[in-house]
């Protein structure tokens, strides 16, 4: 985020702990969207739209307590992910994480699939079948810009384990890819 991009936010934020209506409108305005995306991606089902307002509502009622405006992308994130997980476990379908949450040192290098902005509907088919935690991390990642730190104080992991989730989503996400080519 650029300085003056994260000076507005800023600004946005300690309005919105002041109580300021319009800042807290313009600041759903802003995420509102790809709060929903990350959403969509992270439960596959019905109930975004709810979890979305509970998200939202969460913030109203906690963004006082917000102590570093900063850290407001990560902190939506959490709370969101939070409610996305209590809605998974509500209706008995959170994955387990297996053997691929074993850390990948930092001077590990990671292959980087290429894809083109052609290939969009084939990656959203590709995307939906990927696990939960393969979804959240790609999402959090290449859709909303997180550094692997944003993204491990999100999930509640050590930052190897976010390497490494995003290291087997890509691989998972380019063997689905390869198959829906084979099969178009």
């Amino acid at each position: 985020m650029d300085p003056i991009e994260a000076a507005r936010q800023r600004t946005l934020i300690l309005q919105c702990q002041i109580g300021s209506r319009s800042a807290l409108e313009e600041l759903y305005l802003s995420y509102s969207q790809p709060l929903g995306y990350y959403l969509r991606r992270l439960l596959n089902c019905d109930d975004i739209e709810d979890v979305k307002q509970e998200v939202w509502l969460a913030v109203i009622r906690r963004i006082g307590r917000l102590h570093t405006p900063e850290a407001f992308v990560v902190w939506l994130y959490q709370i969101a992910r939070s409610k996305a997980i209590n809605r998974l476990t509500d209706r008995r379908a959170l994955l387990s994480l297996g053997e691929e949450d074993r850390e990948i040192p930092a001077d590990e290098p990671e292959p980087e699939p290429e894809f083109t902005p052609d290939d969009a509907a084939r990656v959203h088919a590709a995307m939906a079948q990927l696990s939960t935690a393969h979804r959240e991390v790609l999402v959090l990642r290449f859709m909303e810009n997180l550094s692997y730190e944003q993204i491990a104080e999100v999930i509640g992991c050590k930052i190897g384990t976010v390497r490494s989730r995003l290291h087997h989503a890509k691989l998972t996400l380019q063997d689905h890819l390869e198959n829906l080519e084979k099969m178009s």
